[in-house]
């Protein structure tokens, strides 16, 4: 079993920067895809950015050149890094764990089998 706890949201206004981080439990972490997500009130969850245990990154394009994922396999972390942000980034940000190594399937919410409670991030204008 793998927990996921995120943290780093907050009240940010636009423009701004915020890091979240995902700590993860369990050895395995490194052989692990993980993705970040995002759901706004009223709308469906998501898909924002995925790492795979190689390295290789997979970014949503409303985000692309705005947000950077990383992972730090030696302390079992994932991160998001949110430059310029924009009042549409308002919404709880998710991060999940997929055991697949090199997830082809890391869009899709379904694909992923542990999920962290969120951590909200409020952009205001």
């Amino acid at each position: 079993q793998v927990q996921l706890v995120e943290s780093g949201g907050g009240l940010v206004q636009a423009g701004g920067s915020l890091r979240l981080s995902c700590a993860a439990s369990g050895r395995t972490f490194n052989s692990y895809t993980m993705g970040w997500f995002r759901q706004a009130p009223g709308k469906e969850r998501e898909f924002v950015a995925a790492i795979w245990s190689g390295g290789t990154i997979i970014y949503a394009n409303s985000v692309k050149g705005r947000f950077t994922i990383s992972r730090d396999n030696a302390k079992n972390t994932v991160y998001l890094r949110m430059n310029d942000l924009k009042p549409e980034d308002t919404a709880v940000y998710y991060c999940a764990a997929d055991r697949s190594s090199a997830s082809l399937s890391y869009s899709l919410k379904d694909a992923y089998d542990y999920w962290g409670r969120g951590t909200q991030v409020t952009v205001s204008s």
